[in-house]
């Protein structure tokens, strides 16, 4: 995807209602010329409840407000220092299925941990990223008519204790962790910056590699 295709909207404080309503509305009336928009929050503290999410798993949520929304997934805590990225894509132009995109996410991020020798993987059978098995991005995702919503929270510099009083992606021992005590940067807008730039790296390559898949099977047979 060309960047004069992606428009990339500055960082900025959002209240969690308010963006994704604001989210639902560009969805819904976008067309297929639309272009693709990615929205770069950092949302108030909250926890939010995925569509598999179990009100179970929020243990003890004190004055931290709960919300329940469409997106795929369990729960999980948005606040103050951590980047939450919406990538507002049509899945059709991209050509890519709800796997390949989650897939993009996870190596982006992947992507941009390497840059600060931080060595993070994805776990096939419970999406986000890695860090000595420690979560340091959540994924959870919504498609509605070939458009996709909602995305990723990447934890880089905050108060991870709000994570004690759930239990994060449904898992009740998972451990998580940050950027910023991993070495790497604790300002946002550096690592959203970052984010961009390993995010075009990292499609680039992921659209070359589809590419690849899809050519025909050569005919060796010359009769």
């Amino acid at each position: 995807m060309p960047m004069k295709q992606l428009i990339v909207r500055p960082l900025r404080h959002g209240g969690y209602n308010a963006v994704v309503e604001a989210m639902r509305l560009f969805t819904d009336k976008r067309t297929p010329k639309t272009p693709d928009e990615i929205w770069l929050i950092e949302h108030d503290p909250v926890y939010t409840l995925g569509q598999a999410g179990k009100l179970e798993h929020i243990l003890n949520p004190g004055a931290i407000p709960i919300v329940k929304t469409d997106r795929g997934g369990q729960v999980t805590y948005h606040g103050p220092g951590q980047l939450v990225v919406y990538p507002l894509f049509n899945l059709r132009r991209l050509e890519l299925g709800v796997r390949e995109l989650v897939t993009l996410l996870e190596q982006t991020v992947i992507g941009l941990l390497a840059r600060y020798n931080i060595h993070a993987e994805a776990k096939k059978e419970a999406p986000g990223v890695y860090v000595n098995s420690a979560k340091i991005a959540a994924i959870g995702l919504r498609i509605r008519h070939g458009y996709c919503y909602h995305g990723l929270a990447f934890n880089i510099a905050m108060d991870l204790s709000p994570f004690l009083g759930i239990n994060p992606c449904g898992f009740s021992q998972l451990n998580i962790t940050q950027l910023s005590d991993l070495g790497g940067p604790s300002d946002l807008n550096v690592v959203a910056n970052a984010f961009i730039e390993q995010l075009q790296l990292t499609l680039a390559s992921f659209k070359e590699n589809l590419s690849l898949k899809k050519q025909p099977a050569r005919n060796e047979c010359n009769n």
